[in-house]
């Protein structure tokens, strides 16, 4: 099965280190950050789930769950989750799946078998509280992912449905942003009653709504 932007994300129950989760369940309304690991014990993933269980709370501020996943059992899991608490200092605070019949790889077609014929890729698939999928994007095994960026793309997707604002290059909470096309200026003006700076018709900046 392919997942594309704009697709319903696929329900599951699968077990985790939280208990058995069915997603929909779990997810409720909120937005969630689903992110895959090939294994567990690989030395880049630590790094990063310990970097997540850190940044957490960010994510929670902004109604975002946080959902691993890896391939291997719950044994291996709990094994791991100690491992990430000694070298990164942080406690795994979010449920880590155990896809261990690899149920959920599949749904979200985490296998790639030109890149590997056994083990997930590194995803992340930011899912909205309609779940819709927003953003993903997969990773090679030896570069680690940057999960303030993952953040950042919340922030800018959260700000464009609340506000009808796009984010420009290498926008950050606070910038400047730019007035989606789709809003003629008669709609504009009553969304942005102290105007805009049209650099050209198709590119109208305004400050950021609610900085």
């Amino acid at each position: 099965m392919t997942i594309r932007l704009g697709d319903t994300a696929p329900d599951f129950t699968q077990d985790s280190t939280e208990g058995k989760i069915n997603f929909y369940d779990y997810a409720g309304d909120n937005w969630v950050i689903l992110f895959s690991h090939p294994k567990d014990f690989t030395p880049v993933c630590t790094t990063e789930l310990g970097y997540m269980a850190g940044l957490k709370p960010e994510f929670d501020k902004r109604g975002v769950k946080v959902l691993g996943l890896s391939v291997d059992g719950l044994g291996d899991h709990e094994k791991w989750a100690d491992d990430i608490k000694q070298t990164q200092g942080n406690t795994l605070n979010f449920p880590l799946i155990a896809d261990h019949d690899r149920t959920v790889a599949d749904l979200y077609d985490m296998i790639h078998p030109n890149a590997n014929d056994t083990l997930t890729v590194r995803s992340v698939f930011i899912i909205d509280g309609n779940r819709k999928v927003r953003l993903i994007l997969t990773y090679p095994a030896s570069t680690g992912r940057n999960f303030d960026e993952i953040l950042r793309v919340v922030d800018s997707l959260q700000l464009t449905d609340s506000h009808k604002v796009a984010t420009p290059v290498n926008w950050k909470d606070g910038d400047d942003c730019i007035i989606v096309p789709a809003l003629s200026n008669d709609e504009a003006r009553k969304l942005f009653p102290g105007g805009w700076d049209e650099q050209r018709p198709y590119l109208r900046v305004v400050p950021q709504p609610g900085a």
